[in-house]
This record gives structure tokens, sequence and C-alpha cells, in this order.
């Protein structure tokens, strides 16, 4: 008996356990059936959103190109980025009037690091822009997004770096910008508050290329006037009620400055119904060297601009003296009034080239060439006359006396160089349609030439010949010679573009 019961037991224990085998069979067919559907259905929740993402961003990008569209999504980039040439200009009011006309010669000198730490935000703003709005036209927002916040991370992260560069080696960033023992003290004064600000800086320029894209150039325009407003009223409360000095001239631009990184902050962690917005990043070093590729050529612009800096204030302090140095610092803040406007020009339009390239809109294509040349064409006319009209009101407001060389030096600069804008627009134009069209190598190509080799070449040479107006009609000359790689690399590249 007890044999059969254990028997039977046996039996009943077998049979339960294969019941129970049958079950978790049924529950996990189960579980990858409610799986398989909730996929199918997360599937068709990110298509919807795609397309819903697409639809908004065909409503700020895919539109017909007239003059209209055109000037319309470029005027807010043109305003923003004039007003932060004017905020330039507004310290070395404070600075000459305030302080000493030979403190310009200390921002002058200390000016190409802080462009060199620019470059590299302009760098990852601008590649990076024309690689979102690429994906974006294409239809990959998702994409788009990973590759914004990864962006800016890496950015970040490069700010910080030079930051510290700066902090940690002032003796050494300063010997190489070639400063003197006379102009050391100021120089170090006013570059040291910047090199605390330069993430926000930076993050602020990156930020700024991006809301072209999502279509807020207005915002851009607006958080510009804000920094500059605030950067003019510090200037006043830090350097004549505080009487901080450079020290204070530094802190009121920085702090103005970081004004469009707020705001960027803001809106891309919590407006949440544009085409970007801060995601997990996903680090794709495919995208990141593509950005570097494409923001290449800007980036070259500025280094070269900043190591052509560096190379005219050395010929200038050893032929001149600090009052030529000081000179050409009015001379180019008038000059970077004008090429605000075209580089303000090219970036607004950036978007809408990149976006028709993107979805292969040739039609589209031709008529933004077209247009944005006779566009240049105009803007170059008008700020030729400009330039010359206004020179001596311009040179009034740095309050530098008529009977002073100074004054003489920084006129005849001035009506030198505008000449240049003949065929800068044009040259700028040409550099940052090819970064549109995602064609770095091109584009980098164009900069590394006209700002490094043709311009380095004009400065070292032109002054021993022809003294101080050799060294201010090296601009112009410069761009005649540009131009013709300019002419070049449009047509040997329309076939390949159809535009």
């Amino acid at each position: 008996m007890s044999k059969n019961y254990i028997k039977k037991a046996k039996y009943a224990n077998l049979s339960k356990a294969v019941g129970t085998k049958v079950n978790i069979r049924k529950e996990v067919n189960k579980a990858k059936r409610i799986a398989k559907m909730a996929a199918h259905e997360n599937k068709n929740i990110e298509a919807t959103t795609g397309q819903v993402e697409q639809v908004e961003t065909d409503a700020s990008l895919n539109k017909k190109a007239t003059w209209g569209f055109l000037l319309k999504f470029s005027l807010p980039t043109m305003l923003s980025m004039l007003l932060m040439n004017t905020m330039g200009i507004v310290d070395g009011i404070f600075v000459s009037r305030l302080i000493d006309p030979i403190a310009l010669a200390a921002v002058g000198l200390v000016f190409p690091f802080i462009s060199f730490a620019l470059a590299i935000g302009f760098m990852l703003g601008v590649g990076g822009n024309a690689l979102v709005a690429k994906k974006i036209g294409e239809g990959r927002a998702l994409e788009a997004k990973q590759n914004f916040s990864m962006i800016t991370l890496v950015a970040f992260i490069l700010s910080v770096a030079v930051s510290v560069v700066g902090i940690v080696f002032p003796d050494f960033v300063l010997n190489i910008l070639g400063v003197d023992d006379f102009v050391r003290p100021m120089a170090l004064e006013y570059m040291t508050p910047m090199l605390y600000f330069m993430p926000m800086i930076i993050l602020g320029m990156v930020f700024q290329q991006f809301l072209i894209t999502e279509g807020k150039a207005y915002i851009i325009a607006i958080t510009t006037m804000a920094s500059g407003l605030t950067s003019a009223g510090l200037n006043y409360v830090f350097i004549y009620i505080m009487d901080m000095g450079l020290q204070g001239a530094a802190a009121a631009s920085s702090i103005g400055f970081t004004i469009p990184a707020v705001v960027g902050i803001a809106y891309f962690t919590f407006m949440r119904k544009g085409n970007l917005y801060f995601i997990s990043p996903t680090f794709d070093f495919m995208a990141l060297g593509r950005t570097c590729v494409n923001g290449a050529s800007e980036m070259v612009t500025m280094l070269a601009s900043s190591i052509t800096a560096v190379l005219m204030n050395n010929v200038l302090m050893r032929l001149y003296g600090p009052e030529a140095v000081a000179a050409s610092g009015i001379m180019f803040a008038a000059m970077g009034i004008f090429t605000a406007i075209f580089w303000g020009y090219a970036s607004g339009v950036m978007p809408i080239i990149s976006y028709n390239y993107g979805k292969n809109d040739t039609h589209n294509l031709k008529m933004v060439y077209k247009k944005s040349l006779w566009l240049v064409g105009i803007i170059s006319t008008i700020s030729i006359g400009l330039a010359w009209l206004f020179t001596n009101p311009f040179i009034w407001i740095y309050e530098i006396p008529v009977y002073i060389p100074m004054h003489n030096m920084a006129f005849r600069g001035i009506r030198i160089m505008a000449l240049s804008f003949t065929l800068m627009g044009f040259n700028a134009f040409a550099s940052m349609w090819f970064t549109a069209l995602n064609n770095g190598v091109v584009s980098s190509l164009l900069s590394f030439f006209r700002t490094l080799v043709f311009t380095a070449i004009a400065f070292t040479i032109m002054p021993e010949i022809f003294g101080l107006d050799g060294a201010w009609a090296a601009i112009p000359v410069v761009e005649i010679v540009s131009i013709s790689m300019t002419i070049t690399a449009f047509k040997l590249m329309k076939k390949k573009y159809r535009y």
C-alpha cells in the first residue's frame, strides 16, 4: 500500500510540474504578445511625433525663397550680431573716456585669446547647426535632438578647459599675445574676469545658432539687446561709480554675454514642443566629427583672425608703439559693425540652405543663392558709403582729440579699410554657403587662405614697404586676392549641388 501511495504521489507531482510548465509557457507567450503590441504602439507614437515635428519644421523653413522670407529670417540675426559688436564698442568708449585711450591697446592685445576661445563655440554652433538642420530636413528629428544635446555638452567641456588654461597660465598666454611690460598689468586686469565667465559666453554663442534653426531668431535679437543694455549699464556702474577700471569693463561685458546662455538653457530645457530641446545625449563621434568639419571654416576664420591680430599687434607695437595698436582697435571696431551685417545675413539664411539641401529642393536652393548674391552686393555698396560718411563721428565717440597722432591713424585706417567691403561680403557668404551644404572642406580652404595665408603675407610685407597705410591697406588687398578663390569654388561646386 505504501508503495502504491508513493507511486501515485509521484505521478501527481509530475503532472503538477508539467501543468506548471505549460502555464509558464502560456504566460511567456502572452507577455511576448503584449510586448510586441507595446513596441508597435511605441513605434506609432514615435512616427506620429516625428510627423508633427516635421510639420512644425516645414512651417518655419519650408517656404519659397522670396526676398521677404530671406530678409525676415536673416534680419534678427544681423541685428543680434550688430548688437554684439556694439557691446565691444561700448566697452571701448568707456575704457577710452573714463580710463585712458592707451588702455584700448590692452583690450586689443587680449582680444585674440578671447577670440580663440569663442572660435570653439562658433565652430560647434555653426557646424552643429548645419548638421542638425539637414537632419531635420531629412525627417530625422530624434537624431537631431541627440546631436544637439551632445554638441552642447562638448562645448561646455571645452570652454571649461580653455578657462582653466588661461587662469592657471596667464603669463604664458600674455607672452604669446606679445604683451610688453608696459601694457601687461592692464592686459591681465582685463583678461582675468573674462576667463571665469568663458563657459557661459561660449554656450551663449552655441545656443544662438540653434535658435535660428528653431525659427526663434527674434529671441536672439531680444537677448542680445538685453545683453548690450546690461553691459552698458554695468560699465557705467563698475568703471565710473565703483572705479574698477579695466577689470570692471571686462566684468560688465562678461555678465552681459551670459544672458544669451541663461535664456538658451531655459528655452531648450522647458520649451519641449519645438524641433530642438535637451534630451539624454548619445555620443555619436561621427556626427561630432561632421560638426567640427562643417564648422571648421568658421573656426579657421576666427582663429586666423586671432593669429593675424597677434601678428598685426606685434608689427604695430614694434614700428609705431601702443598708440598704433589703440588706433587699430578703433578701426576694427568700426569694421566690426559692417562685418556683423555680412556674417549676420549669412548665418541667418544658413538653416534655409541646409534644410533645402537635405530636402533636395534644388529650385529653392537656386533662388537662395541668386537672391543672396544680390542682397550682399547691395549691403556692400551701402556699407562703403556709411563708413566714409561717419568716419569722424565714430572716432569722436572715443573722445580722441584731433591733434594727437592716434586720431589721424584711426581716420586713415577706417577710410582705407572700408574699401574692403566691396568684396568682403561675397567672401564671407561663400564660406557660410559651403558650410550650410555640409562641405566643410571647401569652406575651410576658403577661410584658411583668406584669413590666414593671404592675411599673414599681406601684414608681414605691406607695413614694411608702405608704412602704417600699408598695414591698413592689407585688408582690402586680401579681399581682392580671395575673391578669385570664391568665384572658382562657386563655379566648380555648382554642378554637384545644382544651385
